[in-house]
């Protein structure tokens, strides 16, 4: 029997957060739980027999990632549900160091959908996937009774991507447990975005605020050219940045330790999280990643990714220490953040749901 305490699914199962996770560790890993699944990294990385596949630096392994997508509106600022679909799966694939090649997508298509609407999308999709360098090569479709609100549409896209290596035949291979003592933290840009932009469209809100869905290939390709010995990448999705680290820190067995004041946060985002009442810790992204690389190679590593279009906000946002160090308590915290005035506070996992549902 799963320990769960919850009798029945609830949104906040989806949120990404503590809710999510427990979701996964009571019912889907006791079932499915594998060598490859219980790394429980965003792209799962396969390795075949000898002879049996060759990638372009001559390994046997390929990643795998699949994802789906649910966001309304299905068309916002800065994109819609079917760039977010590619988008989502292709960053996922790159955040284990592997490239982008194939896509397969399955739509599930409510009744009272526009297909004017359905073929825009689709338009999108492509775009996406030609820019990310993937091909779509197989999808299904299947179409259901609509809810009360008729014409929505939900998608799924699994990725598989190769494994080459970077600058000077280095390895580019970050994992979720690679972060060490020493290291940064750097985060590619602004967060809450995304989340801040679907929000603002579902109430109504008048701003200039624009989803961030971003393909994270000119960053990562940045990096891995550069010759940065990244450990440990990850895209800030669901749960936002508090939740990814925690994620990161405890994979790693290592403590995080944040600076409130360099946390990169627009203006306007800013703002709207101070009449909502949102912590941008915890707000959803699609076009931001965080990773962890030698304190020695952060002036470098910025500058590689503020030379890209989509990485100029980027900043180092914290460091990696030893587990064992920083304040005592019960449970020792995993990610700490030390606040403008001096104090410090513990950054948590996102706990219930973390509104809008954006993917």
């Amino acid at each position: 029997m799963s320990n769960m305490k919850q009798e029945f699914i609830t949104m906040a199962h989806g949120s990404g957060g503590l809710d999510s996770a427990e979701l996964m560790r009571g019912v889907f890993a006791k079932h499915f739980d594998g060598e490859v699944l219980s790394r429980m990294e965003d792209s799962a990385i396969i390795t075949f027999p000898a002879g049996a596949f060759s990638s372009p630096d001559g390994g046997g392994k390929i990643a795998v990632s699949t994802d789906t997508f649910v966001v309304s509106p299905l068309v916002f600022p800065g994109g819609d549900i079917g760039k977010l679909a590619v988008c989502g799966t292709v960053n996922d694939v790159l955040m284990s160091g592997a490239i982008p090649r194939y896509l397969a997508c399955g739509f599930v298509l409510e009744v009272g959908l526009s297909i004017e609407l359905l073929d825009g999308i689709c338009a999108s999709m492509a775009r996406a996937a030609e820019e990310s360098g993937t091909a779509i090569i197989a999808g299904d479709t299947k179409v259901v009774e609509g809810r009360a609100s008729a014409g929505g549409l939900f998608i799924n896209t699994t990725g598989i991507g190769v494994f080459e290596r970077g600058a000077a035949g280095r390895p580019f291979a970050p994992a979720a447990a690679g972060m060490r003592p020493g290291d940064a933290v750097i985060v590619s840009g602004n967060l809450g975005d995304h989340h801040a932009c679907i929000l603002s469209a579902r109430m109504g809100i008048a701003n200039h605020i624009q989803s961030d869905c971003a393909l994270l290939s000119p960053i990562v390709n940045a990096l891995k050219d550069g010759g940065i010995d990244v450990h440990t990448m990850r895209d800030i999705t669901r749960g936002g940045l508090g939740t990814v680290l925690n994620e990161l820190a405890v994979s790693s067995g290592v403590r995080i330790e944040l600076d409130e004041h360099a946390l990169p946060v627009s203006p306007e985002v800013n703002a709207f999280c101070g009449i909502m009442g949102l912590d941008p810790m915890y707000m959803g992204n699609e076009g931001k990643l965080v990773f962890s690389a030698p304190f020695d190679q952060v002036d470098e590593a910025l500058r590689l990714v503020r030379g890209t279009d989509i990485g100029r906000q980027a900043q180092a946002v914290g460091r990696v220490f030893p587990a064992d160090l920083g304040v005592s308590s019960l449970r020792a915290p995993a990610v700490v953040k030390h606040t403008a005035i001096g104090g410090t506070v513990r950054v948590d996992v996102l706990y219930g749901e973390g509104l809008p549902r954006i993917c």
